[in-house]
C-alpha cells in the first residue's frame, strides 16, 4: 500500500472510531408506560376543577395509547393517542359518543411530571360545549 492510501486509510479509520460512541447513543424515549394521574382546573372560574387518570401502554402496533377513567358531563371513558416529540406530549382522543379531549404539555426532566393544558369539546352529544385550562399529571 503506497504512502498516500495508508494516510488516507487510517485518517478514515481514526474519524470512525472517534464518532462511534456518539452514532451509537441515541436520544433515548421518555417511558410514559405506566399510570398518571392528575387535577385539572377550567379557565372558567365557576367550573369546577376535576381529577383524572389514565393508564399509558403500548397497543398491538406498539403505539403508545391512553385509556382514561373520566366520566364527567362532557366525556365519558376517553381513549387516548399518545404522541411525543422531544419533551412536547399530546394526548387526544375521544369517547364512544364523539365528544374530544385533547391535553398537550411538557414533560418534566425527570420523565414524572406532565404540565398540560386541555380543551375538551362535549358538543357532538349536546352535553356541554367547549372547555379549556391547564393542570399537570404525575406519573404514579
Amino acid at each position: 500500500m503506497n504512502k498516500c492510501k495508508f494516510l488516507s486509510f487510517f485518517v478514515g479509520m481514526v474519524f470512525a472510531v472517534s464518532i462511534a460512541p456518539y452514532a451509537l447513543a441515541a436520544p433515548s424515549k421518555p417511558d410514559l408506560a405506566g399510570t398518571w394521574s392528575g387535577t385539572f382546573q377550567s379557565d372558567h372560574p365557576s367550573m369546577a376543577p376535576f381529577t383524572i387518570t389514565v393508564v399509558i401502554t403500548p397497543d398491538a402496533n406498539g403505539h403508545l395509547v391512553g385509556k382514561s377513567n373520566l366520566e364527567s358531563q362532557c366525556v365519558r371513558g376517553i381513549k387516548l393517542q399518545v404522541t411525543t416529540n422531544g419533551s412536547n406530549i399530546v394526548l387526544a382522543g375521544s369517547d364512544d359518543d364523539g365528544d374530544s379531549l385533547t391535553f398537550r404539555g411538557t414533560l418534566d426532566q425527570t420523565g414524572t411530571l406532565m404540565n398540560m393544558r386541555y380543551i375538551a369539546n362535549g358538543s357532538a352529544t349536546g352535553r356541554c360545549e367547549t372547555d379549556q385550562g391547564s393542570g399537570t399529571m404525575g406519573k404514579r
